[in-house]
Formats: C-alpha cells, structure tokens, sequence
C-alpha cells in the first residue's frame, strides 16, 4: 500500500510525546531552537529525529504556513505578466517548509502515535486544510494559473511541464476555484470535517486492535499452533504482564491464529473481535464516522459539479469512469465466482472428510481448513517454509533483485537518525556509484503502529538549481517477531509483502524528475501499485528465491522442491482471494459510486456479499468500520486499483520473463527508464506503452490467477 499518495494514499510517524503544544504556547518553545527551522545537521540532511519533541511539530508548521503565505503571496502580487515559470513553478516549489514538517508528523502519527501526537494531529489538520484551501480558492491566483493555461499550444512546453500546468490548472478546476462566495466557503467546511473525520477514524480503529487481547492458559487450547506461533504468543504474554499466551489483532498474531489453530470456538472469537473493530456502539465505534464521511464526499462532489465522489475521484485516474470501474470489477466478479464456488466446494468436501460437521463452513474456518488441504495437495505450509525466509535474508533479497535489475546497491548506516531504534537505515547508490536515496526499513508491529503496511517519504525528489535533490523513503510494516529461540521468520505472504512495499520504494529512491509533486509516486492511484505488484512477482521466481531464501540455522539454498510446490500452489484458492478483493472495490464503489441512501453499514455490506461473498452472514461483525484504505488512508473510490494494477503487473511481467527473467536487461531498463524514473510526469497509459510496446492486456492477470487457461 502506498500512503504516500495521501499517498498514503495515496500515504506518519514520532517519538515519545511532551504535552501538546497549541499556538499560544509558541513563545515558551522558542526559548530552545527548533529543529525543524534550521538546517538539519545530519547525513543526507535526514530529519534529526533525536532531537524534535512534539513540542515542536505546531509551532514548526505554523511559522511554515506563514511562510508558504508569503511565496503565494508573491506570486500573486508579481507585476510581471503570468509565466510558467513566475507562477505554475513557483507554486510548486512553494510550501517545501510545511511539506518536510508535515511528511514527518503525519507518519509518525501512523507508525509512531501516543495520544499526545494525535491531538497534534488533530490540531494541525484543519490548520493545513485551511492554508491548502486559501491557495486553491485565491482567485487572483487562479487567474494566473489560467492566463498560463491557455497560453499552453504556444509555450512549447516539454511533456513533465506540460503535465505540471495541467495538473496545477486542475488542482484550481477541481478544488473550487469556479465556486461562488458561499459554494467556497462551504468547501472549506466539508474539507475540514472530512480531514477530521478521516483522522477519527483511523485512531478508531487503532485502538479498537490495541485494546484487544486473548488469553489462553490451558496449553490444550494451543492444539494445532505451530511452535513459532506460541513462541510469539508467550513472548506477546510476558510484554503485557500476563501468565500463559496472549493473541492480538496484529496481523503476526491473528492471522497464524486463524490458519492453524484447532480450537474453532477460539477461532471464531478471535475473528469476531477484528472484524467487529469500530463496531461497538462504544467510544470506538465508526458508523457514524462513515455516514458522515459518505455523504461530505457526496455533497462536495456535487458542489464541484460532479454527479458522484466516484465521478470526482475517477476522473483523474486512468479508469477514467465510475462506469468503467464498475464493469471492470463485475466483469471481474463473472471470472471469480466461479471459480470460488468450485474452491468452496472442494473445501467443504475436504472438511467434513476430516470431521466438520456442520452444513457449511464459517469464515473462521476458512484459511484453517485452506491451510490443511494446501498441506496435503502440496506438502506445503508456512511452518516449512519460514526457516528460509529470515527477515534479514528476505530484505537483502530484495537488494539483491534490485541490484541484478537496476544495478543499485544499499548500505546499511547506524549514524542516521530513527524515531525508533528498530528502525534500519541505508545508503542507496546507483551502478555508476552515485548516491541516490536514503531507505528506513520499519518491520514490527508497536502499540503506536498502525496495522498493515505501507511507504512514506520523507523527503521527496525534485530538480532544483542544477541540484538533484534525492530522496528519504520509508517502509513500514507488521513481521513476525523474533523469539527467544528464532529469529524474524516470515510467513510467504509476509515474503511478498515486504516486497510489495519495497517495490514503493523503488518508485521513490529512483525518482527522476524535475518537479516533486509529479515524482516518485505521485501518479493517478490506478497506477501506483504497478511498481509494488511487479516486485512481489519475484518471490515466486527461482532464480530470485535461491538469491535469498536461506534455511536460517544451516544456510542451506532453499531446495528445487520447494520452490516448485510454491509455484504450483500460487493460485490456490484464487477463486475466493479474487472474489474477497473484489468485494472490497465493490463495498467501495457502492459507498462512493452513487447517492447516499442513508442505508446502514450492514444494508451495503449485504448488497455487495449478494455476488460477491459466498460465506454465510454473521450478525454483529461488518468489514467498513475498519476499511481504513477508503476511510483513513486514500484510497476512496480507488480500492479497484489493487485489480487494476494486476492487469498491469502481470502483463508487464511476463514481458520480463520473456527473456531473461533477472537478466532481461532491455525490460528492467525500460521498466526504470520509463516508469520507475519518470513518475507521474507523463499520463501513465502512454508511459506503459512505452514501457512495453503496447496497452496491457487483461489476459496476463487472468491466467496468472488460475482463472482462465
């Protein structure tokens, strides 16, 4: 996932908490420098995070919006006729203050959060959304922007500022620019609840997963664990100051849980409560939050002159309709269902040959019986394989990979400021030796983290003054930690999320434009995951395993045999992983791709699982309240592009497997050259032609997932 959009998505972080400093306290945090006013005196001009408080984060954005004000300010009272250069790229450059302190804060706020850093947060957002919305609603401004614009035929622009003026004259159209006194100022008043709103949520949805636990004590009900999973759940006991094992919703926890434990009624408590998170009728419970999420989106949707939020949103995305969005995922809905039913069935057949004996199997039964049978088909389970993938091996895999691809290696740095001391830090050089970025690597799940995974920037790339200003990316996730007797060893799915997110990161640390909003990985939504899908392809490729797939006591090469029960079990199940994906685009676009009916959570969850859920209904659970992807991290309106981007994943992999596979040289260059460097710079469709030859073809996706033949 890529939050960096809201990036992130789409896009976070902090260190411990001092009391939240509000704008009349600004004066007593001047009597110490703030680190974020000065130049940072750190390698690579990292952020010095040994040394900013939170007492620093208010008083640091305030004086940054004061100044972002006054380059506005600048360009709108410059007596010289508009220009590209005096008003288009002067925008772009202006806020770089509040862009470093607000990169930082709100990661934090994610991977590093305490009550204190929310109420920051909470504090900072309507200050920013203001300042955003006295830019994109200054009408002389705009005026500018527009002289520009249509001068655009004749300025002879190159194809990177051509999309620059584009997308600055659309950042005006699409934001109120052409609104009347009142549409504007009720603008402001969506915008600012919805930023609430979204953060209100996400903190949910957080606390709901860290107020959970259960605990076992009878060693009986730990039947079926293997022994990684009760380690992790001993240690997880010692940590809180409890006897026996503690299992949590954190995903290294939950989801073991779910695959091999043998006591149901456990399973189905454990289930319960993740999918029951923002759905209390408590303190934590997110209905409301999504009624009021839906219908502000709607409204402000409408006041743009767009018939939907799906229509606003879609518009800029290569999809380019609600309508194509919504054939795309039933069509897909026609191939998967299917192909689920039949899975179902065979896993029915195959739990009740090995005692089951109800009618039909529950969704807490699922992916422990799913594991079973795959043990049986295959010989295969995560217990096999993780002694092959430690964390340290599977990350220097990912070097490795980019390294035979792109010919860029990393080095580790401990003299790099980190806001945690799990936090790892690298060098990344390109092949010529030239320094490129800085990468944090952020691996194991906190009581201030949120679930999931994602990547951030610090620091984004542009050109200025000759000067290639590189970047600082960030991955952050939730692995298995290590135990007393092991260490960090990962389940496969945790193998290709790592690579996933790390597949983000190239997209940033290879950034190679001129302007940072169109760098790195600010492109349309729908295309922001191609980077990401296109690396987790190699977890499932020989000759990229055997570079780090290492047995983590002998050292042995993962074996020919695994890799193959791997491969052949890499569409197990497709049919209903497909259809459960797909059902999440759906939810999504029912909420957002049409008129607010004031229907309840459940209503909308039902009409969806109509076609695309084949497991029986529960009452008392719902998935919305903690779809934090739609609600909390960007992604509304947009959750099909995960599908979409297999399309172009798939097809722009078997152009690397056509020859060479980590040796294709002429598809990893232009993989780099024109998708990976290039950003958002040119519209992303004529960039994967150029990539590939031609527009991607559906049919790659499709056979990959075992869907056709």
């Amino acid at each position: 996932m890529n939050k960096q959009l809201t990036f992130l998505a789409p896009v976070t972080l902090m260190v411990s908490l001092m009391a939240a400093t509000s704008f009349a306290q600004v004066a007593v945090t001047q009597q110490r420098q703030n680190p974020f006013l000065s130049p940072y005196q750190t390698p690579h001009q990292t952020v010095p995070f040994d040394k900013i408080t939170n007492a620093d984060y208010l008083p640091a954005l305030q004086e940054a919006l004061a100044q972002g004000r006054k380059e506005v300010e600048a360009i709108v009272k410059n007596p010289d006729k508009p220009t590209f250069a005096n008003t288009v790229v002067a925008l772009d450059r202006s806020g770089s203050l509040k862009r470093q302190i607000t990169q930082v804060m709100f990661n934090l706020n994610e991977s590093e959060t305490s009550p204190e850093l929310q109420k920051i947060v909470k504090e900072a957002s309507p200050i920013q959304t203001d300042y955003a919305n006295d830019i994109n609603l200054n009408p002389t401004l705009y005026a500018r922007v527009k002289s520009v614009y249509e001068q655009r035929d004749r300025l002879k622009l190159d194809p990177e500022s051509s999309m620059l003026l584009e997308k600055t004259y659309k950042l005006f159209t699409r934001n109120g620019a052409n609104l009347d006194a009142a549409g504007k100022e009720r603008l402001r008043a969506i915008d600012k609840e919805l930023a609430q709103l979204s953060l209100e949520f996400g903190e949910n949805v957080l606390n709901e997963t860290n107020e959970f636990k259960m605990v076992v004590t009878d060693e009986k009900d730990l039947a079926g664990l293997p022994d990684f999973v009760r380690d992790a759940a001993k240690a997880t006991a010692k940590k809180k100051g409890q006897e026996g094992y503690v299992f949590t919703l954190q995903a290294p926890s939950y989801g073991p849980f779910m695959q091999y434990a043998d006591n149901r009624a456990l399973r189905q408590k454990l289930y319960m409560a993740f999918n029951a998170r923002g759905y209390h009728g408590d303190k934590n419970d997110n209905s409301a939050n999504i009624g009021k999420m839906v219908n502000l989106r709607y409204e402000r949707a409408n006041l743009l002159g767009y018939k939907t939020h799906a229509d606003f949103v879609l518009e800029e995305r290569m999809a380019g309709s609600r309508e194509k969005v919504q054939s795309f995922l039933d069509e897909l809905v026609t191939y998967a269902r299917p192909a689920a039913e039949r899975q179902l069935v065979e896993l029915t057949t195959y739990a009740k040959a090995h005692g089951f004996t109800d009618d039909k199997l529950q969704n807490w039964d699922n992916n422990y019986y799913a594991e079973k049978l795959k043990k049986e088909k295959y010989d295969l389970d995560d217990e096999t394989l993780k002694p092959y993938f430690k964390l340290d091996n599977v990350l220097n895999g990912a070097f490795a990979v980019a390294n035979k691809l792109y010919g860029i290696t990393f080095n580790e740095r401990t003299d790099i400021p980190v806001y945690n001391s799990e936090v790892k830090t690298f060098d990344v050089f390109d092949k010529d030796g030239k320094f490129l970025a800085v990468f944090y690597g952020d691996y194991f799940p906190r009581a201030g983290k949120s679930g999931g995974a994602w990547m951030w920037i610090f620091q984004g790339q542009n050109i200025q003054n000759d000067q290639n200003i590189r970047p600082q990316v960030v991955n952050v996730c939730n692995f298995t930690r290590a135990t007393q007797t092991k260490p960090s060893l990962l389940t496969f799915r945790e193998v290709t999320t790592l690579f996933h997110e790390f597949g983000h990161g190239l997209h940033g640390m290879l950034a190679n434009g001129t302007y940072e909003s169109l760098s790195g990985t600010n492109v349309p939504w729908d295309f922001v995951e191609l980077p990401s899908q296109v690396m987790e392809n190699w977890c499932y490729d020989p000759e990229a395993l055997k570079l780090f797939a290492k047995h983590y006591q002998t050292g042995e090469v993962i074996p020919n045999e695994l890799i193959e029960k791997i491969r052949a079990s890499q569409n197990f199940m497709a049919g209903l992983a497909n259809l459960r994906q797909l059902r999440f685009g759906l939810i999504d676009m029912y909420y957002h791709g049409r008129k607010p009916m004031g229907e309840s959570i459940g209503a909308v969850e039902n009409k969806v699982d109509s076609v695309a859920n084949l497991f029986p209904h529960v009452d008392g659970i719902a998935f919305s309240p903690a779809f934090t992807h739609i609600f909390n991290g960007g992604y509304s309106a947009g959750f099909y592009s995960y599908k979409w981007s297999e399309v172009l994943d798939a097809d722009a992999f078997e152009f690397f497997k056509e020859k060479g596979g980590l040796d294709n040289k002429a598809a990893a260059d232009s993989f780099r050259k024109n998708v990976l460097e290039k950003g958002g710079s040119e519209k992303p469709m004529e960039l994967y032609k150029k990539f590939r030859g031609r527009e991607p073809s559906p049919k790659a996706m499709l056979r990959r997932s075992g869907l056709i033949l």
